[in-house]
């Protein structure tokens, strides 16, 4: 039976007769102990380096040269390109499989529970589906394989396979996505989820709890094998050359959603309207929107057509998967490819004003923009894009009457916006211009939409969601970041303007914001990021926020940094006040998708997070502290955030803050 390689790529998507895990290579106890050692396992998923050392050693072109003491088994290598697993690692990824099927049998009440498999861009994808593949064949589940497909997409198919009956051939129960996200290339992982959502947080627990339960056992690799060797080749055929038949399903399931969550109209004929309307803006005012793919997952996904079905000019580049030009997190140094592209492409037609890159699952889209003044490109913080999407998101609940005021300027419709705890206080600003709520969760795309869902339990309307410290915007009834629904937002923002007695979004944003007489019909996307709220606030993703720490136990750590901060607070209290007009302060921990306020019992975040909100006489919060122990890295993340827009007092903060929490840790 011949290789199946994939239609569009011709890259190798599975061989049926042949069985990665060999009898005579089953890892010993030790060996899998080792392997399971630094696999983080989180509700945001579950990771950590897969690439088995190849001979060869290929390794990303862009990666820093590889040390000796990197190359060590203690310290592999994050940026190798090798597509191969060691049996340990094999033996890890059938047993993630194993227990998923046996939650979607207990679940579904099935024992043939249906799934749709996927994978990121990574080199080791397939081989990772292909030992999940053979385990869920083994036990009888009936999964279908996407190959190579963004997370969003995968996700919006898997919702709509739910949707059918129990008896339909294209029915599925849940999803397996193998990803890890904006993580290096040698790491990988598994997210699992039902409907069009990862597993909310007390779910993937129980998912943790099996997992461990099962990898404990010493039999488990004799087991994978039996199962892996239990899968009918012929099946596997079917799974493999089903690819194309399956990605044309997922690719219009997709597309369907998209419109929907870009115009926040769940009927086919309104959301027709709102994107003529915006496809007809385009017409008289062309834009242009540049694409730096980075080989991820969205580069075989719809974005090229979806775009261009509104009437944009589009270019794409680096858009051959697993081709990674930079590092794969979307932020700082890695957009700087995108706005030289961007000032190329405007040089060339002065309609390209926005570009964005996407992490290599495709979840994540941050962005660049062109300067109509200089003509050149600058990169927008991950905090001023979950703001720029806020903005036009509660602007189109106005201009839709679904967000509507009375007399005396209250709101009279329930509206709340759900964000991370690292989210900057900008978003609390622009909740105020419209008179809406903002709440809270604990860091993790799960907690935040379990934080949303609860919201829409009690009444409110909650139209935007999301992660601002990490990019990206969830858009309901979405239940993932999309890059398509940021760059829906951004469109919005520049298309949807003044006309036929309707104000256009920036209009109703500066209206709210009281600062009307601002408002110039020919503005820009310069002149909307300009007038957002001024904060500056810590980058998530630069080498300060992420601390390398002795301390295992969080809770005790945050109990030290208690004794630490009450004592620096006494002796900081002048300059804060004199600085930044700070006299008080509150902690407030997350842990879920809640965040509370803890008096000194710092402690009681646990593994969560815990903000330190510094107020000004009013009580009305003027910065804050932040640090949680990473769920998906081995670090400790720090942030500060403060009102005003001046890097120099966040550098400050941070500063302050950094040396509170490496004299607690004793590092």
């Amino acid at each position: 039976m011949a290789l199946i390689t994939h239609p569009a790529t011709g890259f190798p998507v599975g061989d049926p007769e042949r069985k990665a895990l060999r009898p005579e290579a089953l890892p010993s106890p030790d060996a899998l102990r080792e392997a399971l050692a630094p696999l983080i396992l989180s509700a945001s998923g579950w990771r950590k380096v897969f690439a088995a050392p190849d001979p060869r050693q290929p390794r990303a072109a862009w990666a820093a040269p590889l040390t000796s003491s990197a190359a060590g088994a203690a310290a592999p290598d994050e940026d190798s390109l090798s597509p191969l697993l060691a049996p340990a690692d094999l033996v890890l990824a059938g047993a993630m499989a194993l227990v998923f099927y046996d939650y979607l049998r207990e679940r579904s009440g099935r024992p043939d529970p249906a799934l749709i498999l996927g994978i990121d861009a990574r080199p080791t994808g397939p081989a990772i589906a292909d030992i999940m593949a053979r385990v869920l064949l083994g036990l009888g589940a009936r999964p279908r394989y996407l190959f190579i497909v963004a997370a969003p997409e995968i996700m919006a198919y898997a919702r709509a396979c739910a949707a059918l009956g129990a008896d339909h051939e294209e029915r599925a129960e849940g999803f397996c996505y193998v990803s890890a996200s904006h993580n290096p290339p040698a790491h990988n992982g598994v997210k699992f989820g039902v409907g069009g959502g990862v597993l909310p947080g007390a779910e993937a627990s129980r998912l943790i709890a099996a997992f461990k339960t099962l990898v404990a056992d010493p039999a488990l690799p004799a087991r994978i094998l039996a199962l892996q060797d239990a899968a009918d080749p012929r099946a596997l055929a079917r799974l493999y050359s089903g690819v194309s038949g399956a990605k044309r399903r997922s690719v219009s399931a997709y597309t369907l959603f998209a419109r929907e969550i870009v115009t926040g109209r769940p009927d086919p004929d309104a959301q027709e309207e709102l994107l003529a309307e915006m496809a007809l803006a385009a017409e008289g005012a062309p834009v242009g929107v540049l694409a730096e793919l980075n080989g991820s997952a969205r580069a075989l996904s719809i974005d090229a057509d979806f775009l261009g079905g509104l009437g944009l000019k589009m270019e794409a580049h680096n858009a051959a998967p697993r081709a990674f030009a930079h590092r794969i997190v979307p932020e700082g140094e890695s957009l700087r490819p995108c706005a030289d592209l961007l000032e190329a492409a405007a040089a060339r037609d002065p309609a390209f004003v926005v570009g964005y890159v996407p992490d290599c699952d495709g979840d994540r889209g941050n962005l660049v923009r062109l300067d109509r003044a200089t003509g050149k490109a600058r990169v927008l913080e991950a905090q001023e894009v979950f703001a720029l999407a806020c903005v036009a998101e509660l602007a189109s609940l106005v201009r839709d009457g679904r967000l509507r005021y009375g007399a005396d300027g209250r709101p009279l419709d329930k509206v709340a916006v759900a964000v991370n705890d690292g989210t900057s206080l900008r978003t609390e600003a622009i909740g105020r211009a419209f008179g809406v709520e903002v709440r809270r969760a604990e860091t993790g795309e799960a907690n935040v939409v379990g934080l949303a869902a609860a919201l829409r339990a009690e009444g409110y309307l909650v139209r935007i969601l999301g992660e601002g410290s990490n990019g990206g915007n969830i858009t309901h009834p979405s239940e993932v970041r999309d890059p398509l629904a940021t760059l829906g937002a951004v469109l919005k923002l520049l298309l949807l303007r003044d006309g036929e007695g309707r104000e256009g979004l920036y209009h109703i944003w500066l209206r709210r914001s009281g600062r009307n007489g601002a408002y110039a019909p020919d503005y820009d996307l310069g002149a909307i990021v300009a007038s957002l709220p001024a904060f500056a606030t810590t980058s998530a993703f630069e080498s300060q926020a992420a601390l390398k720490i002795t301390s295992a136990d969080h809770a005790a750590l945050k109990d030290r940094y208690r004794a630490v901060f009450l004592r620096e607070w006494e002796r900081r209290r002048p300059e804060l006040e004199r600085r930044l007009g700070v006299v008080g302060w509150k902690a407030l921990a997350s842990n879920g998708s809640a965040e509370r306020e803890v008096g000194e019992d710092f402690a009681a975040s646990g593994k969560g997070g815990l903000r330190l909100a510094l107020l000004d006489a009013g009580g009305k919060p003027k910065a804050f502290l932040w640090m949680r122990g990473s769920g998906t890295e081995p670090v400790f993340r720090v942030m500060a955030d403060v009102e005003g827009g001046r890097a120099a007092d966040e550098a400050w903060l941070l500063e302050w803050h950094t040396a509170m929490v490496r004299e607690a840790d004793g590092s």
